[in-house]
C-alpha cells in the first residue's frame, strides 16, 4: 500500500488530504485544494505525509462521487486499511503542476509569508487562504514581532489591498490599517 520514500519537501506541494473512508472495499474520500477539484487526479505521483515522513502511494482507481472525489489506494483492501490513511495530507511534485504567470501564485506558496503594511507594520503571518465567493480572504495570525497576536482576515484584492508579493523575501505588502 505505502512505499517509503524521502522527497525534498520544497519539491512538493500539498494539494489535498484523505478525508474519510468510503465503503468497505478500501476506498477513501479525497478533499482537494485544486480548482477544479478533480484536477487533483491529474497530478502524479501522490505522496502522503505520515509521522515517519513522505510515503509514495499508487492509485488503483479514482472517480467523482456526488459532489466529491473518492480514490482507492493500491493495496488498501478494506475499510480498516482505509481508516489508517484518514487525515493524511496529499502532496505532489511541483513539476507536475502547471507553470504560472509572474503575477499568479499557488496558495500554498503564500502560506507562512509575513504580511506587512505600507507603513512597515508587521500584521502577522499568512496562516491560510479561504474562498468566500466574492473574493479570496487571507487568514493572518500574530507572530513574533507582529503588532499584536490577533487573527486578521484580509481580502485578497490585488491592486487594492495587495500591493505586491515578494517571493524571495517571503512577504506580502498590503494597504491595510492594523486597527481594522
Amino acid at each position: 500500500m505505502l512505499m517509503s520514500t524521502t522527497p525534498d519537501r520544497d519539491s512538493l506541494m500539498q494539494v489535498g488530504h484523505i478525508h474519510n473512508a468510503y465503503g468497505i472495499q478500501g476506498w477513501v474520500w479525497v478533499m482537494s485544494r485544486t480548482d477544479p477539484i478533480a484536477n487533483i487526479f491529474d497530478y502524479a505521483p501522490w505522496y502522503v505525509e505520515t509521522s515517519t515522513g513522505f510515503q509514495l502511494v499508487e492509485l488503483a482507481a479514482k472517480r467523482s462521487q456526488g459532489k466529491g472525489l473518492v480514490a482507492k489506494v493500491a493495496g488498501c483492501e478494506d475499510r480498516n486499511a482505509a481508516e489508517k490513511l484518514l487525515g493524511l495530507p496529499i502532496w505532489v511534485p511541483r513539476t507536475s503542476l502547471p507553470s504560472l504567470a509572474e503575477d499568479e501564485y499557488y496558495w500554498s506558496d503564500l502560506i507562512d509569508m509575513r504580511v506587512i503594511n505600507e507603513q512597515g507594520v508587521l500584521l502577522g503571518r499568512l496562516h491560510a487562504m479561504m474562498e468566500t465567493g466574492a473574493n479570496d480572504v487571507m487568514v493572518l495570525r500574530g507572530c513574533e514581532g507582529s503588532v499584536d497576536q490577533e487573527e486578521r482576515l484580509l481580502p485578497w484584492l490585488p491592486g487594492q489591498v495587495i500591493r505586491f508579493v515578494d517571493r524571495e523575501q517571503k512577504r506580502i505588502m498590503v494597504d491595510w490599517d492594523p486597527t481594522y
